[in-house]
């Protein structure tokens, strides 16, 4: 508490300027004075993928009229999160004297996922690599190394950027069946689950032909003949919504695979009007939500006396801030947050908070959101809040980009450890307040657990 006070006092009084955020290279196993902490038994990192401020607040005035309104909101760890790449800074002062300022210098998935996962900077597309291209020991892998379980789940295809930066090593995101058959074949996690299923679209629907973007034919043949993982720790395939649902409770195996029957996103993607407000288009009742799968792959991790990790990603924020459907953020957040809501009713019911360390975050901004009449003036930005329109009606609010920007992102934390992440503080923003950088999680964490 004294080093936090002293951090937040300088943040205050100008100790630490809130100008510019210089990158970060740190390397994951660096000792620290927290070494002494004690270890979380479990750590689950939840993210928003392209969650911005506005995004989560959204989603609040949606479903509440008010923000906050989210039990994790009021986690006792509430800080914002920079996420530039290697090489990039974030300035909090540009930010709020220049409108575009944030549209230049974003990070990508890839690089984000690389920096929450191993707690290193590196380059846009590039997975799991520093920037010499040399591997760097992830979350899953170290937490293989203590015994534990490993896992991650999402909303779109299973090798996106964000899970697969969380499990494997490869300079091209776009490597897709590359870095499909290296999850497969990864003895690093335990449980993988996503879209990217080679026999449907993206309404569900039997595909006529398959469709073998996301995965090699021989990859999922031998998923599909269990034969995929050897035979000393081979895969359970589950495809079914039912599948899922019922992997939720009873004893599980002890490694699942589990590919949605759907191609490249649970909703976001569905056929109709992609911007008709929220839940006016009919869901695709065949394939399980995020908070279905969040229950099954915990009933599957926690099969490990020693604990778990597992990353759960809302992903597909992204993909409806990228295509600018406000409609479909809000489904999609409301998705996450209720994934959220099964992880806290799982530490209730069969953990604690004394052992299980919860994150909550996004790996960047997409879409740069805003309230309306926002934009650059002739003298100074309009940086206007988006307005609650009440409960059940879309809030008041306008997209000025189809990209990732370099916004603050929001961070939450509870459970064991988690208020180590106040003594990461690197500066402090206007408006949002004090900021960790994105290297911090993967530090932090490796710190803790190195701890024990």
């Amino acid at each position: 508490m004294l080093i936090r006070n002293i951090l937040l006092g300088l943040i205050l009084f100008g100790g630490i300027c809130g100008c510019s955020s210089p990158a970060k290279q740190t390397s994951p196993l660096t000792p620290s004075s927290l070494a002494h902490r004690s270890s979380p038994k479990n750590v689950i990192i939840m993210i928003a993928d392209g969650g911005g401020f506005n995004h989560y607040k959204s989603a609040d005035y949606y479903n509440c009229g008010r923000s906050p309104c989210q039990p994790y909101e009021d986690f006792p760890v509430r800080l914002a999160m920079s996420t530039y790449p290697y090489g990039g800074s974030y300035n909090a002062n540009l930010t709020w004297r220049s409108f575009n300022y944030v549209d230049k210098g974003a990070t990508d998935s890839a690089a984000a996922a690389t920096a929450m996962a191993t707690g290193v900077k590196t380059h846009n597309k590039t997975l799991g690599l520093d920037t010499n291209d040399h591997p760097v020991l992830n979350l899953s892998e170290r937490a293989k190394q203590l015994g534990k379980a490993a896992g991650v789940i999402t909303t779109v295809f299973f090798d996106d950027a964000t899970p697969a930066g969380f499990v494997i090593h490869n300079g091209a995101r776009g490597n897709l069946t590359r870095i499909a058959d290296d999850m497969v074949n990864n003895n690093s996690v335990d449980c993988i689950m996503g879209a990217g299923h080679p026999f449907y679209d993206s309404d569900g629907r039997p595909l006529q032909e398959p469709n073998y973007r996301y995965i090699s034919e021989e990859t999922w043949a031998a998923l599909k003949n269990g034969s995929a993982g050897g035979s000393a720790n081979p895969w359970t395939l589950v495809q079914t919504r039912a599948e899922f649902q019922a992997l939720a409770t009873g004893k599980a195996p002890n490694r699942v695979f589990g590919l949605i029957q759907v191609y490249d996103t649970t909703q976001q993607k569905r056929s109709g009007d992609a911007f008709a407000d929220p839940y006016q288009v009919p869901f695709t009742q065949t394939v399980p939500t995020l908070a279905e799968m969040t229950n099954a792959a915990l009933n599957v991790l926690d099969n490990d006396p020693n604990g778990f990790f597992i990353m759960i990603e809302g992903g597909a924020v992204d993909w409806a801030a990228h295509a600018n459907e406000s409609g479909r953020l809000i489904e999609e957040m409301d998705d996450f947050n209720k994934s959220i809501e099964a992880v806290i009713r799982w530490i209730d019911t069969n953990s604690s908070w004394n052992e299980t360390l919860v994150i909550i975050t996004a790996d960047h901004e997409t879409g740069h959101l805003t309230g309306p009449n926002s934009g650059q003036m002739p003298e100074s930005p309009a940086i206007n809040d988006i307005i609650s329109n009440g409960p059940g009606k879309l809030p008041a609010m306008e997209w000025h980009s189809k990209n990732h920007t370099n916004s603050l992102v929001p961070f939450f934390a509870k459970g064991r450890g988690a208020e180590q992440f106040t003594e990461t503080i690197d500066g402090n923003d206007p408006l949002r307040g004090p900021y960790i950088d994105n290297t911090d999680i993967a530090n932090t964490i490796f710190t803790l657990w190195d701890g024990k």
